[in-house]
């Protein structure tokens, strides 16, 4: 019996108003469009419990210590561990907007320590490829909605965007960077052509934890 090939696990980082949830959607459609099992998925996700927690949060209707927050970020995605493993090992693609590395990038721009940060995350299921949507910060201030949610100053997302270099610089194996100021349709093009690939690509290769 042919055992069943699995889905790969494709992120999609970046500062606020990057396009990233734009991107991430198109490339479900896409995806499914050309017959792969996809599924979307956004972090945080703000439905369940704890998801609700860091909603209240990021609107600036709840404060938490850095460290609390950190922590409530890491378990919304361990709540959903399971269930990605599931459809990933059942042939499923997930297509997410943000991961691991937006908690700690976040995190660590606020001045915590970076192994701290990290330290939580080992053991969640490491992407078969980040694309890293980068673009200069004037650029991504001029898009609609820009300022609405408490990260969304420019000290912060400079400093978040200092941490993604580095985590994309040592990362460079499974790291993609997508220059984010081209237009929308240029953008998807470059995802969507190297996203096929790597579905192809990781059929047979077992799923690794970060």
């Amino acid at each position: 019996m042919t055992s069943i090939q699995r889905g790969a696990l494709i992120v999609l980082e970046g500062c606020d108003r990057s396009g990233k949830s734009s991107q991430t959607r198109l490339l479900y459609d896409f995806l499914c469009t050309h017959g792969v099992s996809a599924k979307h998925m956004v972090f945080p996700n703000r439905n369940s419990d704890i998801g609700s927690s860091i909603n209240a949060y990021l609107k600036n209707c709840k404060d938490l210590s850095d460290e609390v927050i950190h922590l409530l970020f890491t378990a919304n995605r361990w709540e959903y561990k399971k269930e990605m493993e599931d459809l990933l090992n059942s042939g499923t693609t997930l297509v997410v907007d943000r991961y691991s590395y937006s908690g700690v990038a976040y995190s660590v721009a606020k001045g915590l320590d970076f192994d701290w940060c990290m330290a939580p995350e080992r053991g969640l299921i490491r992407p078969d490829a980040v694309f890293y949507l980068k673009a200069p910060f004037e650029h991504l201030m001029n898009r609609g909605n820009f300022g609405g949610e408490r990260y969304e100053v420019k000290d912060m997302q400079l400093k978040v965007a200092n941490v993604f270099d580095h985590i994309s610089e040592s990362q460079k194996d499974f790291w993609h960077i997508i220059d984010a100021s081209q237009t929308k349709d240029a953008v998807f093009e470059n995802l969507s052509t190297k996203v096929l690939e790597i579905v192809e690509q990781i059929k047979e290769t077992p799923l690794r934890n970060l």
